[in-house]
């Protein structure tokens, strides 16, 4: 009879989790779908190259997506069979609320461990290769954006123009620049000839210059400066070029596996700061897919508490639950990165609270009281939860 019982209620549960878990991935992905559609419209990026974006992106939307899919979607089962008296039922046969658990369990132990693998592998791999892909993107918007006779402002500070593109040559003729990106030295820099040159290992594109003269006006001085070169490079700044793509040379805490946080972390004369980082990012890998538990585990006694109304409900309480995880979660991550707690406890905090919170009311709910003392239901003159 258990067995039957288990696998009743783990379709119960699987069936409303994959689909919150398919909504919620889409809604996150329209957040980023308008600057997606920009890179492709405006920017000339390939359909192609839109849809590996999109692939990297998954992880990190997952790791956020499957916790909040398996407390909705234990809620709305619980709740179903609680509003049709079928935990009742069951109760009235002889299973406790313990009894009811190993399927619960289960899912929460094969969402954690799913959130562990793409949070330990895939997130990082993911980030580094949207890096990666932006600046390629980039690199190519520099070689190809580029229009003969058309003054190109796609650059952070400077304002490119090229007289002639000789058809078949990856070079510039007659090129202008207006370089502000010193506000107190306005630059303009006139070459005979110009081309860009990527270097993927230090991710950085350069536009070198041949044969020409740079001419500086400083305002305040009233001085004009002239300096003639022969060869003459500019590091370009490509995050207007691909709406925030950078160029950084190595990789920030996000796109750092276990292995690499740990090492990281021992590297001798690392500021405290950017150790502080490194160690929340670090034991956020596992509070992450440790919220499947938690979530599992006070998702059980708010799910059969009783009540009239639908799913509607069990979308309100989980929102508000992850609404005060993630909250306490950014507070803890905070105070750990300002010194008032240690980078761990920051990063475990809200876990731990939501956890103490959850065994609470899963140990009350199997004794059939209410989840509410009556002493505090008095106060606020509310009904029996």
């Amino acid at each position: 009879m258990r067995r039957i019982v288990h696998r009743y209620i783990l379709q119960e549960i699987s069936v409303p989790l994959f689909m919150i878990l398919c909504v919620l991935t889409f809604v996150l992905l329209m957040g980023r779908i308008l600057q997606l559609m920009d890179l492709m419209i405006n920017k000339g990026v390939a359909v192609a190259d839109i849809g590996k974006l999109i692939l990297y992106l998954m992880p990190s939307f997952l790791t956020i997506t499957i916790p909040v899919s398996l407390l909705i979607s234990i809620l709305i089962a619980l709740g179903r069979l609680s509003r049709d008296n079928e935990i009742i039922v069951l109760k009235s046969s002889g299973l406790s609320l313990y009894q009811l658990l190993p399927p619960i369990v289960f899912v929460s132990l094969c969402a954690f461990i799913i959130t562990a693998v793409t949070g330990f592998f895939l997130v990082p791999y993911g980030n580094f290769a949207t890096k990666n892909l932006l600046f390629g993107m980039a690199r190519q918007k520099a070689s190809i954006g580029v229009k003969e006779r058309v003054f190109n402002g796609d650059f952070a500070g400077l304002v490119l123009y090229a007289e002639e593109l000789p058809s078949q040559q990856d070079f510039m003729r007659g090129v202008f620049i207006s370089d502000n990106r010193t506000l107190k030295e306005p630059t303009t820099i006139i070459a005979r000839r110009g081309y860009f040159v990527s270097d993927p290992d230090s991710m950085v594109v350069t536009l070198r210059l041949q044969d020409g003269s740079m001419h500086t006006v400083d305002g305040d001085a009233g001085t004009y400066k002239k300096v003639d070169f022969t060869s003459y490079d500019i590091n370009l700044d490509l995050s207007a070029s691909i709406g925030g793509g950078s160029g950084e040379i190595t990789k920030d805490s996000k796109e750092m596996s276990l292995t690499e946080l740990i090492s990281e972390s021992r590297t001798p004369g690392l500021k405290e700061t950017a150790l502080k980082e490194i160690i929340i990012e670090l034991h956020k890998k596992f509070t992450l897919p440790f919220a499947c538990i938690v979530f599992g585990i006070i998702g059980v006694p708010l799910g059969i508490s009783k009540h009239r109304s639908g799913k509607s409900r069990g979308f309100v309480i989980g929102l508000m639950v992850i609404m005060i995880y993630y909250v306490l979660q950014i507070g803890g991550e905070a105070l750990g990165e300002t010194g008032m707690l240690p980078p761990a406890a920051g990063a475990w905090i809200s876990n731990i609270l939501v956890g103490a919170v959850g065994v609470y009311l899963l140990i009350t709910a199997a004794k059939e009281k209410p989840l509410i003392p009556d002493t505090v239901r008095n106060m606020v003159g509310g009904r029996r939860i």
